[in-house]
């Protein structure tokens, strides 16, 4: 019961990180004067010397630390590698935050954690949309590949469009549902339990 209790506390992270990430880019995003949520990237809330990068990162941290708890979750849930890339789009946004734009090393190493941040994200509804097939869960297996498939092109549209911060906060946004759906899931007990241990009997 104590490993269960644990599991289900730990998926919780799958809606904490994303909501704290989401309410600090939409709240900072709409106080900023001149900033224009359509084509400015999230990252620029949090640019070195901006007076909004304190709370920026806050909202990034606490997505970096919050998401490979619930990965943890994930991994208890679910067959299959899923929740490596979970805990990796966690790590990647600490990442992101350890390395502001226009900081002293440049904004490359941002761009590496950031990029790594996209793909990870949407790989993990992907990733988990087999086992939830094969243990029966069909909509939910037929949502993660919806997810996964419209966050990654919104995601690596940012690259040429011309909304690129409209493309990252939907991208970024259809991800965070999706973790935090399977997040709730996992909390309440209605996710497939994959691997019993004799803990959790």
């Amino acid at each position: 019961m104590l490993l269960l209790s644990s599991r289900r506390l730990l998926g919780l992270g799958g809606i904490i990180g994303p909501a704290a990430f989401v309410t600090a880019w939409a709240v900072l995003g709409a106080r900023k004067v001149g900033y224009n949520p359509i084509t400015d990237h999230i990252s620029r809330l949090a640019a070195a010397g901006v007076p909004e990068r304190a709370a920026m990162s806050a909202g990034f941290v606490a997505f970096g630390l919050a998401v490979p708890a619930y990965g943890w979750a994930l991994r208890r849930s679910l067959p299959g590698p899923a929740w490596t890339t979970a805990v990796a789009t966690g790590l990647a946004t600490l990442g992101v935050a350890a390395f502001p734009l226009d900081g002293p090393v440049g904004d490359t190493p941002h761009a590496i954690a950031a990029s790594l941040g996209y793909a990870t994200l949407a790989a993990t509804p992907l990733l988990a949309a087999r086992p939830l097939h094969r243990s029966g869960r069909n909509s939910w297996a037929a949502a993660s590949v919806v997810a996964g498939v419209a966050s990654g092109i919104c995601l690596a549209a940012t690259v040429a469009g011309p909304a690129t911060g409209l493309l990252q906060r939907t991208g970024l946004g259809i991800g965070d549902l999706w973790l935090a759906a399977t997040g709730a899931a996992i909390a309440s007990g209605r996710f497939a339990v994959q691997r019993v241990s004799q803990g959790d009997a």
